[in-house]
């Protein structure tokens, strides 16, 4: 199948624009491995560890975790994913798909401790990096697939299955796979959300994909919230989109428990905006 030539995972480093590569004599490797889709390291450097596709040298960083804090969010992008919980609370069923490190299930685990999390991640080897040196582990309510992400919610939809939020954080060598990016797959993930529910998707604020990715998620869900840093966070909902005070009350419900991950709401909720900034022309792709 085409869809297997696509890596799938999270790309914080290459999401997070800003993190600048360290010099080499910064950094200390504690683990190298070459996987069928790409080059794994791991490496230590100013009381962070962080997972880098390619080698030590390469700019960017795809999940970054402190040992001494796990439970914190390091990277902008992955705090803005997690204010999906200010639109639906409390999730019994959440899919995820790109595992990185594996600091966003993790999160979700803490947060909701009662939700049953799927991580989707394409590469096995991504998924034992994360479990020895990020401390992401599986369980009953936290189950791990091999797989490619837009299969599983193939197989998703035939089962007649339904989740409360689903995240959509899967990347390539350069940017999100194409047939995770088109009109087809947005409308597949939207049929798999209970009514009510929220899709989370990370994408870039400077993509030149911007207009068409947007232009496919507002004809799938309408207006969306659009939050944007380097990283744009795009959270849209199967049925009417929760207005600002209500968001801002569930964001002030919510704090005790994602505030210790560096969650501060009063910082991500003006960030909240439908405004349509792309043009009116700009077409979605398709298959």
């Amino acid at each position: 199948m085409f869809m297997r030539r696509w890596r799938l995972r999270a790309r914080a480093g290459l999401l997070a624009l800003a993190a600048i590569s360290l010099p080499v004599s910064a950094q200390t490797v504690i683990h190298q491995e070459k996987s069928a889709f790409e080059d794994i390291v791991v490496y230590e450097s100013e009381g962070e560890r962080c997972m880098k596709f390619g080698s030590v040298h390469a700019p960017g960083r795809q999940s970054c975790q402190s040992p001494r804090q796990p439970q914190v969010l390091l990277f902008d992008y992955t705090r803005m994913m997690m204010a999906s919980l200010y639109l639906r609370p409390d999730p019994r069923r959440i899919l995820v798909i790109g595992l990185g490190g594996g600091s966003l299930p993790m999160a979700l685990a803490a947060a909701v401790p009662a939700a049953q999390i799927d991580v989707v991640e394409i590469d096995p080897a991504v998924a034992r990096v994360a479990q020895r040196f990020f401390g992401f582990k599986t369980g009953p309510s936290m189950r791990l697939h091999v797989a490619d992400g837009r299969e599983f919610v193939r197989d998703v939809a035939r089962r007649d299955d339904r989740y409360d939020i689903v995240m959509l954080d899967a990347f390539d060598e350069t940017y999100i796979p194409r047939h995770l990016s088109t009109l087809e797959f947005i409308r597949e993930v939207r049929g798999i959300l209970q009514p009510g529910g929220v899709l989370a998707a990370n994408t870039f604020s400077s993509s030149g994909s911007y207009a068409s990715e947007s232009a496919a998620y507002a004809e799938v869900f309408g207006d969306f919230y659009n939050l944007r840093r380097a990283n744009r966070v795009i959270l849209a909902t199967a049925g009417p989109l929760p207005d600002r005070q209500a968001i801002a009350a569930q964001a002030r419900a919510l704090h005790p428990a994602l505030g210790p991950m560096g969650i501060d709401h009063e910082r991500l909720l003006p960030m909240f905006s439908t405004r349509r900034d792309w043009p009116a022309d700009a077409r979605p792709l398709h298959d």
